[in-house]
Order: C-alpha cells, then structure tokens, then sequence
C-alpha cells in the first residue's frame, strides 16, 4: 500500500520520465517540433489533465508554480555558470534554458503537495517556523553564492539534523506509521539522484564534463538533500495544516487525536483542498 501510494503521488514526475526516455528514443532530427518543446507542451497538457480531473488541487498547482518560478530562477544561474547545459535546440526557452526544465522541479513539487495529501502526513514535533525559514533561504542562497563565496553546504547538513533532528513523519495507510524526516529527506534525495541519472542518461541535459554514459556525481544526492528542505518549507507555506500544533497521532491508531478546539480536518481535503485522490 505504502508503494502504491508513494507511486500515485509522484504520478506527474513519473510521467515527465516516461516523455524524456520515450522522445529520446522516437525523435528525429527533421521532425517539425523539437524534441525539448515537444515536452513543455506535453508537461503543460499534463498539469491541465490533472486539474481538469481532479488530481491535483488548486491549492497544489500554486505550489507547484512557485516551486517552476524558483527552479526556472535556479535554472537560468547555473547553466549561465556553466555547471550543466542543455545541448538540443527549443523555441521555448529562456537563454540556454528549455522551459519544460521547470516542470523537473515543478514534478518534486508535485509529489511532496500529493504525498501530504495522500498520506494525510503532520510532522511533530515541528521547530519553529523562522527557524526552517532561514534555513530555506540560506540553502537556497547557498546555491548561487558558492560560485564566488565560500561552499558552506556542510555547515548546512548539520543544520539539517540540528532543525529537523527530533521531527518525525507522520503518515498514513490503515492505520498511522511515523519515520524520521531526515531520513524520509535522504531516501527522496536517493530517489531523485536515480532520477536525475534517467535524465542524463538520455543526453536531456549533462552536467559540464559529463558524457551520457557517465553517473551522475553521488555528491548530487547532497545537493538534492539539500533542496529537498527548500522544497518542503515552500509547500509548508502554502499549507501551513501539516505543522500546526496538532499532537502526534499514536503508532497504529486508525486516527490522529482532534485537537480540543477545533475538528480535525478531513484527510482528502487537507491541508491541500479537496480531490479526488
């Protein structure tokens, strides 16, 4: 169940994989449309098919603009730095950058707004938002700055542990299990390095010196370590239910406790809005 459900809720990413490895394999150089465009359009198609059925919220598809917006951003820096590159062409783009890029971050965005959701996840004992906040916007910073400043992306790991350290996941399947958020962050940055090898793999984009053939870099699954808690702290923005001061439901209770003020929202329509997940 815990399987099928972490698969439904990454639908989107798992999609936009399937475009990159099949157009990798059926594209020709004359066809009309090139290849990079063929995938924003398919990735917008996607994200429409989702609202229009219900897989996805309003609520969600905001958080997953921002999380297009911040990524794009992201984008235009570190292919301007020479980090990695995109060699095929596409009419749309932004300087060296592709749009259907945006939908790669968008598509972790996606996934984290739809587990929530679908898990029914709280996270106790949550530290205090400022905290998380700047530990965000330092993560954040630190991707651009370690290009002309110091890399402090190991003073960052441990703040990580220090923050999140005592938090733990709350999810739920029949009844509700619980696991450590840090390592829940470390099995996902495992996931999207995984990922990220399907993409490279397929000549899509290649980080400077690499060749398709080649791994990805295990670092990487540091720097997705680390953007997992950018990521997680812009869904939190937007649905502020997940750490509201709610105790944490008991191992194996079929439901959280309710808080003595308030009843406790319903699973599908919190904190995200209603769906039909």
């Amino acid at each position: 169940m815990f399987t099928l459900k972490m698969g439904w809720a990454a639908l989107f990413g798992g999609l936009l994989l399937i475009a990159i490895l099949v157009s990798k394999s059926i594209w020709q150089p004359g066809w009309p449309v090139e290849r990079y465009d063929a995938l924003f359009l398919f990735a917008i198609s996607v994200q429409a098919l989702f609202l229009i059925f219900r897989l996805e919220s309003w609520a969600e598809a905001r958080v997953i603009l921002l999380f297009h917006l911040t990524g794009t951003a992201m984008e235009l820096f570190k292919t301007w730095a020479g980090s990695w590159s995109y060699p095929e062409a596409a009419l749309f783009r932004i300087e060296g950058v592709p749009l259907f890029s945006g939908f790669m971050y968008a598509s972790v965005g996606s996934f984290m707004a739809r587990a929530m959701r679908i898990f029914d996840m709280r996270f106790r004992p949550y530290p205090p938002f400022w905290l998380t906040v700047g530990l965000a916007v330092a993560i954040y910073v630190n991707f651009f700055a370690h290009h002309f400043l110091p890399d402090i992306r190991w003073l960052l790991f441990a703040a990580t542990i220090a923050i999140y350290g005592r938090t733990w996941v709350w999810f739920r399947l029949t009844s509700y299990y619980r696991m450590p958020l840090v390592l829940a962050a470390g099995l996902s940055s495992l996931f999207l390095w995984i990922a990220e090898n399907i993409g490279t793999r397929s000549g899509t984009w290649l980080y400077a010196g690499q060749h398709e053939a080649q791994m990805v870099s295990f670092a990487k699954m540091g720097s997705w370590y680390l953007l997992l808690y950018v990521s997680f702290v812009t869904v939190t923005l937007a649905a502020p239910a997940v750490i509201n001061d709610r105790a944490a439901p008991s191992p194996r209770s079929p439901q959280p406790p309710e808080p003595a003020d308030q009843a406790r929202p319903k699973p599908r329509n919190s904190p995200f809005g209603s769906s039909t997940d």
